[in-house]
């Protein structure tokens, strides 16, 4: 795990993964507004192969409109990245945007408000890991 995600190992599949990745996000509130294949991109933009490899845009509707009320600017910073990879026939790697890096990152986190939304975002997304890992 690095300072900027959290990162889990599923023993499934890449589809399976981005099914079960999906269903962790919707128990804790989040639901995908965005999909990125790059897979399908690359091959489609560039010819080139690609491991299956997504970009899931998620977003928590209370959070985001408790951020964006408060500071229109963070929307440069939503929704939250969930990357879902292949790394075997059987296996998958998830990676999690913490939502307290982006805020420090976006120099957000001194803002009392936005430090509220991002330990709550933080507080769900970690439990999102915790169950995937389960």
């Amino acid at each position: 795990m690095d300072s900027m995600a959290f990162e889990v190992e599923l023993a499934m599949p890449y589809a399976d993964a981005v099914g079960a990745v999906e269903a962790a996000l919707q128990q804790e509130g989040f639901g995908v507004l965005t999909r990125i294949d790059a897979h399908e991109a690359f091959k489609e933009k560039l010819d080139v192969d690609f491991r299956p490899y997504s970009i899931l845009g998620a977003c928590n509707p209370p959070l985001a409109h408790k951020a964006l009320s408060n500071r229109p600017e963070v929307g440069l910073m939503l929704p939250c990245n969930v990357v879902v990879e292949s790394i075997g026939s059987d296996r998958s790697l998830v990676r999690i945007l913490d939502p307290q890096a982006m805020m420090q990152a976006g120099g957000f986190d001194q803002d009392p408000v936005l430090a509220e939304v991002g330990g709550e975002a933080e507080s769900r997304l970690r439990r999102v890991a915790l169950a995937l890992q389960s």
